[in-house]
């Protein structure tokens, strides 16, 4: 790997050395590098491109780390990765995808993710996408992550789009069975002309499921962001969905909800706010010293955090 690799490794993975967990390093549409141990396999596919993750039941703490970098102008990478995470395991996994373009044509990562989460299991998934390049191809990213969750298992997932994707459309779909539990945690920030869809649709089958999605995002210039939810609650089981908004300049932020309680018992919550940067906000910053900019950029990487 040569540095604008690494660069990119390190920002969306926190990569800096080889990780001392299970590992799968994809560049430019192939697998570079693998590690596995006794807790976590992965495997080539042999029928589509991509990997299987396997983890043991009982596992404690493992921490796998499978990150996409592309640094080939004009490749469109589509890649089925499916994790299958045992009974009371607990599992931390690092993706994400950087494309880095120095050219005119188009770069593309299209990543399916299904995950399926047995009794009692947890799983961390983090996932931060980023674009950079001096060419006039954009960096294009659209991420389709399916989750079923057995009885007693939790997902936590936190995704986060850092800066320079051109498009993205993120689709989240997600079943969840009794006694589970869902947290998402979803950050995005568009600029120029960039245009950001999200679509989470969470289905609460079981008695006491529950799911909360946070969605904060932040649209400057001429971008656009489109957030799209549907909760079904089934069951007796709670959701709370909240997207919080800033928009800046002629940026344009759209949040469409769609809650359907079919139980009684079913308790569904969505909140939504869109607005500008609070006055008062750069004001006090402003006192302190800092130029207009700097105090609406401290205010934007406050939120975002």
């Amino acid at each position: 790997m040569d540095n604008i690799d690494k660069e990119l490794l390190k920002t969306i993975s926190d990569l800096e050395e080889t990780p001392t967990g299970a590992y799968n390093i994809r560049k430019n549409g192939k697998g570079i590098e693998r590690k596995v141990n006794s807790n976590v396999n992965i495997v080539s596919k042999t029928d589509v491109s991509g990997i299987d993750v396997i983890v043991k039941e009982d596992s404690k703490l493992e921490i796998v780390h499978i990150p996409v970098i592309i640094t080939e102008s004009g490749l469109t990478d589509l890649v089925y990765n499916d994790f299958y995470i045992g009974k009371n395991a607990n599992v931390v996994i690092i993706a994400g995808c950087g494309i880095h373009n120095d050219h005119h044509q188009d770069s593309e990562h299209d990543g399916i993710h299904r995950f399926f989460v047995e009794e009692g299991a947890k799983v961390k998934y983090i996932e931060k996408h980023y674009g950079e390049g001096s060419g006039k191809g954009k960096k294009i990213l659209n991420p389709l992550t399916e989750v079923t969750l057995k009885d007693g298992a939790t997902m936590e997932m936190e995704t986060s789009q850092i800066k320079g994707v051109d498009s993205t459309i993120r689709t989240t779909k997600a079943i969840l069975e009794k006694n589970t539990t869902l947290v998402i945690s979803e950050k995005i920030m568009t600029h120029g002309t960039q245009f950001a869809g999200t679509n989470f649709e969470v289905q609460l089958n079981g008695e006491n499921s529950s799911a909360q999605v946070t969605s904060r995002s932040v649209a400057v210039d001429e971008s656009r962001q489109k957030f799209i939810s549907k909760i079904l609650g089934n069951e007796k089981c709670f959701s709370h969905v909240e997207c919080d908004a800033i928009i800046k300049d002629k940026g344009s932020v759209t949040s469409i909800p769609e809650i359907t309680a079919n139980n009684v018992e079913a308790n569904l919550i969505h909140e939504a706010a869109i607005g500008k940067i609070a006055g008062e906000q750069l004001t006090k910053l402003m006192t302190l010293g800092l130029t207009e900019k700097n105090a609406e950029n401290e205010i934007i990487n406050g939120f975002l955090k």
